[in-house]
């Protein structure tokens, strides 16, 4: 039988260590107003998330990593001849496509920032199911829970920051003067060249975010360096009206508060968890 509760009683950070010191294996479901996340973990250790299933095909992480173009990803996508993630990962490594070291690293970023997001939700529900594992037939990748505990709350916190300095996504970005000369000495990675090559006073930062499949902390860490580094000015979205700043999957600016815990609910966590 799974084990339910709420958000506002006990928190992902939280969850993922109990996970972690009782070293469980299951399905843990996170559902909120915008999305539902399934996290899968092997004694004690994460080795699956995914986000309402947006993206979980090998070849769309590889392209999201600049490994492969999307019309390779697409003719991939489209083969029938290969019957789960680990064999179409062989088949790439053997064609020549990508070497082992692309796919994990791909991997494991599409797990971690279906994961990161997690730590802004303060309501929602969620369920453990110990020993059910759904995504057999995926590749994983083994993550050590106490890292991704302390990079979410390190990004929770920076996350906070730039919120301040950029609390608005409804608007757009055009080019500073002269851009190339200063593009040219610049080392970008490819999620920057990515927001770089949509920059157009008719788009706005959002929607920028949303091509990508980048995250309100992704796009406003990416777009805050461009504008420091004096690349990138913010202006009003052609022919479009500005609506006010708006939080993570849609929520008012977050707050960071430490959520009011019920005694009995975390007797019954601790319980659970500890349990063999």
């Amino acid at each position: 039988m799974a084990l339910k509760g709420n958000l506002r009683d006990f928190s992902t950070p939280q969850l993922l260590n109990l996970i972690s010191l009782a070293r469980k294996t299951g399905t843990l479901t996170i559902g909120t107003r915008e999305a539902q996340a399934r996290l899968c973990f092997k004694e004690g250790k994460l080795v699956y998330a995914t986000l309402d299933g947006q993206g979980d095909h090998l070849a769309t992480m590889l392209q999201r990593a600049g490994k492969i173009t999307e019309e390779q990803a697409r003719a991939i996508q489209t083969r029938a001849d290969v019957k789960n993630e680990k064999e179409l990962g062989l088949l790439l490594i053997n064609a020549g496509y990508v070497n082992q070291d692309d796919v994990v690293r791909s991997v494991r970023s599409y797990i971690l920032n279906n994961v990161y997001p997690l730590f802004t939700c303060s309501e929602g529900t969620f369920s453990f199911e110990s020993n059910v594992l759904p995504f057999e037939d995926r590749i994983t990748i083994p993550i050590d829970l106490q890292n991704v505990i302390m990079e979410g709350s390190r990004r929770l916190k920076e996350l906070e920051r730039l919120q301040e300095e950029l609390p608005n996504l409804d608007v757009a970005l055009k080019f500073a003067e002269r851009p190339d000369a200063r593009l040219r000495d610049i080392s970008l990675s490819v999620e920057e060249w990515r927001v770089v090559s949509f920059i157009n006073p008719r788009n706005t930062i959002h929607q920028i975010a949303q091509y990508n499949n980048m995250s309100d902390f992704q796009i406003r860490k990416i777009v805050y360096g461009l504008l420091q580094a004096g690349l990138v000015e913010l202006v009003r979205p052609e022919g479009v009206a500005v609506p006010a700043p708006a939080g993570p999957m849609g929520q008012p600016p977050v707050v960071m508060r430490r959520p009011a815990v019920k005694r009995g609910v975390v007797e019954r966590l601790v319980d659970f968890f500890q349990r063999r």
